[in-house]
């Protein structure tokens, strides 16, 4: 280690003024659980502390004894018979009372489930709303509700609101837990339903009230007509960093109050949904520019739009609906989060287009990583993310029995390759247990011209004993092209993994992964950043609790590593080990270090930018460091330091991800990265400069705008994306939506470009209404 480190400062000399730096932030990582605690509210009175109400096997839901008035305050007649739930903190101090008193109570009709919260506070003028924003979560104080409608004990939806009644959604799947194959997500923010909440600001607190219809919800009913739905509440209290939620949650994991499997179990008699059918149709009107070089001279090809379109939801039974839409489109869907890849593998972007949310988990089968046997990112939107057009499609997702289904057919037009038809079918169940399932998948992507790609994938996840779980998966794919080619072979087409994981952040957690992967696997709706491999990937880790009173509420230390092995030889094309320590404070401070040896065994070259990484064999190491503030702050800087050799040179990276609350009506976000890569033996190098801006405004919760600027200079793109919304009510917005690209690369070519690439101005009106 010492050798290493006397090599790396001898070669780099430029890069030594950043270890000062380093050096510091590994100070607020290692010590920052000794700072005294931030932003704690004045002196207050003692208070009685309240008696929390335990977790019981079933509770039976109380109905509401007359019509609610949906205005925040749940006092009225309607509320008297409802007896409140009293929480218990999560954190900071697990399983105690809450420091301010906390009402929850959870009530039921016919049509509507209703959710009500009493926030006491002594100290009102410390309740944090920093955000009128849709669908955004500003470190605000709030009040968060975990619906497990299916009683699956894995999905479920996440409601939201804070003290200024702002609306939030989220869907949640298997079971809160991300790591291994399942990594790359188990939260998706993209969802949206339909749903209400008013809250009120007072002098003793701040109150709210939810009505969710149940046609929002889907539900299984039982044979004696029944429904058995779990619930988690939560409120959060952001100046103390203080959560507290019914039903006690102990914290086996790092997300455990979002734990399906956890939450409260919940009986209810006599409801059915309305079946709705919703119908959503949209106009939309603009015009673009894009730069072109005709002749030898730059000009603008302009184009002007003029498009319509409709959606169609129906609910055909309280657990299933079915989306029909025509002539797709989705300008107002943001831009994506440029990114800056070091590496030599494609980069993963999420699906944000709300038409793919409906019951997404149900068409989820990742395969490790971030690969997936389906990604409906390959569906109307080329590589780089250019939108090709949508004829018409259907979606349809729900359970039957014991089943969960869902079924896809999209159908492009030629915008800039054939015409193309896309269909999944997705099918799982549960078995041996409540928290085991088995399940299968097919997917096809067929041109006009009769090409074609099919997929298959087999899957199961079993629950072996407490928190341990066997994730088993098969899947294959086969296209016109492989097939004709005379050596094909069809198991080069496969893709399998094992893995044994346990799933909880207490004491031992483990994860052990063997996955193999043929030479022509390519589903060709997924995604997949390699093949032709074996993997073998291991994780030890212990997480330690201390009692209440110490200044950590967790830290963790972890071990783990993996290696890829080429099938051909048996060689090893990558590798990777380290330690890594993260840690948790009552402050609300957070932060992680870790040291890693990567191991590259390139067959060719790659290039990051204008420099190429030549092939060969690379051992290396990478050191990192990150610090995040207290939520309770207005203004967070989130620094993150990397630094190491790199292939046969060196890299430093330094990242931070400011954001300030400067009132309800503002938030001012980004993220800054700088990567200062150099190779002396070969002199050569690059600065890489990673930017993304974004102002939110609101001035109220129906008028918003949300400005989005970013900088990628590997990628030489500088583009904006702007976007006011006007939202009359759920399902009806007016969008104005801007996009400008730039060229920063202007001395490339000859004759240069102009400065403006492209340009569009967009608006589109949506309205929603119900047959």
């Amino acid at each position: 280690m010492t050798s290493a480190l006397r090599s790396f400062r001898r070669n780099v000399p430029g890069a030594f003024p950043v270890f000062p730096l380093s050096i510091a932030l590994c100070c607020a990582v290692l010590c920052g659980w000794l700072l005294p605690e931030t932003a704690r509210a004045q002196e207050q009175p003692r208070q009685e502390r309240q008696q929390t109400t335990p977790k019981q096997d079933l509770i039976i839901m109380q109905r509401v004894s007359g019509p609610v008035e949906l205005d925040g305050l749940s006092f009225e007649p309607a509320w008297q018979s409802v007896e409140p739930y009293v929480p218990s903190q999560y954190e900071p101090n697990n399983g105690t009372p809450p420091t301010e008193r906390t009402e929850m109570l959870i009530a039921y009709d016919e049509e509507y489930l209703f959710l009500a919260l009493r926030a006491y506070d002594r100290n009102p003028e410390g309740i944090r709303a920093n955000t009128l924003y849709r669908d955004r979560l500003s470190n605000d104080d709030h009040f968060e509700i975990l619906i497990d409608s299916y009683n699956d004990n894995e999905t479920g939806m996440l409601f939201n609101s804070n003290p200024r009644g702002h609306r939030r959604e989220a869907a949640i799947s298997n079971d809160a837990s991300g790591g291994g194959i399942a990594s790359g997500g188990w939260i998706n923010v993209n969802f949206n339903t339909y749903w209400d909440v008013e809250t009120v600001i007072a002098d003793s607190g701040w109150f709210s009230e939810m009505r969710i219809p149940f046609s929002s919800l889907r539900f299984q009913p039982r044979e004696d007509g029944t429904v058995i739905m779990g619930l988690t509440l939560q409120r959060k209290v952001v100046r103390k960093d203080e959560r507290v939620v019914f039903p006690p949650v102990e914290r086996i994991s790092n997300w455990a109050f979002l734990k399906p499997s956890l939450a409260q179990k919940f009986l209810l008699e006599g409801i059915e949904s309305e079946l709705p059918v919703y119908v959503t149709g949209y106009g939309l009107g603009g015009a673009g520019e894009t730069a072109q070089l005709e002749r030898g001279v730059w000009g603008y090809d302009r184009d002007v739009t003029r498009e319509i379109g409709a959606d169609l939801k129906y609910q055909f039974a309280n657990n299933a609906t079915l989306d029909l839409t025509l002539n797709t489109d989705f300008a107002q869907v943001e831009a994506d989060d440029q990114q800056i890849n070091l590496t030599r593998f494609s980069l993963f972007f999420p699906e944000k287009r709300q038409f793919f949310q409906e019951r997404a988990a149900i068409f989820d089968f990742r395969t490790g990583g971030l690969s997936r046997l389906f990604h409906s990112r390959r569906i109307g939107l080329t590589e780089d993310g250019a939108p090709v057009r949508i004829l018409a499609g259907a979606r349809g997702a729900g359970r039957f029995g014991q089943w969960d289904i869902g079924a896809l057919t999209m159908q492009t037009a030629p915008t800039f390759s054939q015409s193309e038809n896309f269909g999944v079918l997705r099918l799982r169940r549960k078995v041996f247990n409540p928290w085991s399932y088995a399940g299968a998948m097919g997917t096809s992507r067929i041109g006009v011209d009769g090409a074609y790609n099919f997929a298959y994938g087999l899957d199961g996840v079993f629950r072996l004993f407490g928190d341990d779980y066997l994730t088993l998966q098969w899947a294959h794919s086969f296209d016109d092209m492989r097939i004709d080619s005379p050596d094909y072979r069809p198991l080069n087409g496969g893709r399998m993994t094992v893995q044994m994981e346990r799933r909880r952040s207490r004491e031992w957690e483990y994860r052990s992964i063997l996955a193999w992967a043929g030479a022509d696997y390519d589903p060709g709706i997924g995604f997949s950043q390699r093949n032709d491999f074996t993997l073998v990937d291991n994780m030890l880790s212990y997480t330690w609790l201390p009692p209440e009173g110490a200044r950590l509420i967790f830290h963790t230390f972890e071990m783990a590593g993996f290696t890829y092995l080429r099938n051909e030889d048996g060689s090893i094309e990558s590798a990777q080990v380290g330690p890594r320590w993260s840690y948790g404070a009552r402050n609300g401070t957070r932060g992680q270090a870790g040291f890693m040896v990567l191991y590259e065994d390139l067959s060719a070259p790659f290039s990051i930018g204008e420099v190429e990484i030549p092939a060969g064999s690379y051992t290396f190491w990478e050191a990192e460091v990150s610090y995040g503030e207290s939520n309770t702050n207005r203004y967070r800087l989130g620094p993150t330091l990397q630094a190491g050799p790199f292939y046969d040179g060196w890299k430093v990276t330094a990242a931070a991800r400011p954001t300030w609350y400067v009132s309800p009506h503002l938030e001012i976000s980004g993220r800054y990265e700088y990567s200062r890569i150099r190779f002396p033996d070969r002199d050569a190098g690059l600065h890489a400069h990673l930017l993304r801006f974004r102002i939110g405004m609101a001035l109220d919760t129906q008028a918003s705008a949300n400005v989005f600027l970013q900088y990628n200079s590997i990628s030489d793109v500088l583009s904006s994306n702007i976007r006011l919304r006007y939202n009359f009510r759920e399902g009806n917005d007016l969008w104005l939506v801007y996009n400008h690209g730039m060229n920063t690369a202007r001395n490339r070519f000859n004759p240069a470009p102009p400065l403006t690439d492209n340009r569009t101005l967009l608006v589109k009106y949506t309205y929603t209404f119900q047959l």
